[in-house]
């Protein structure tokens, strides 16, 4: 199975029912490049097409995906999406890293200061880019055939 990014708590995802498209609950066992983790206020049904939006980010910008398991929580669900192709999984994974540096610059008060902004990205690009390389959606893309 392919790695699920946590998607930070502070960062708003938009979860929205999709019509199900030619993938079957059975071929998600064995179709998963991974994808993000998040903490929803719903459950939602394993095998259940979604599209994933962060309107923070950018509203027009959406990830259609499966939820490949839903986790009971204190306060809510967490909810792993999987995506089924290579594209949207590292599309996916780059909106992630967006949001990431997001949340570290609000941890570390960098508020309009652009050049200190500007710092911590390339800090935390620096200590994280290569979790959400090419290289590692590749891998993540081919380790299904290897199961």
């Amino acid at each position: 199975m392919g790695r699920f990014i946590p998607h930070p708590d502070d960062v708003p995802v938009e979860l929205t029912l999709l019509k199900p498209e030619c993938i079957s609950r059975q071929q998600l066992h064995t179709i998963s490049l991974g994808g993000i983790a998040c903490n929803y206020h719903r459950a939602w049904r394993h095998g259940t097409a979604l599209q994933v939006r962060m309107p923070t980010l950018n509203a027009d910008i959406c990830y259609p995906g499966y939820v490949a398991w839903c986790l009971r929580r204190k306060k809510g669900y967490l909810v792993g999406i999987a995506f089924t192709d290579e594209q949207t999984l590292f599309s996916a994974r780059m909106g992630e890293q967006v949001c990431q540096i997001e949340r570290y610059c609000r941890l570390n008060d960098a508020h309009d200061d652009l050049q200190d902004i500007q710092a911590l990205a390339l800090q935390w690009v620096e200590q994280h880019a290569d979790e959400f390389s090419h290289d590692t959606v590749r891998k993540a893309f081919a380790q299904p055939v290897l199961d």
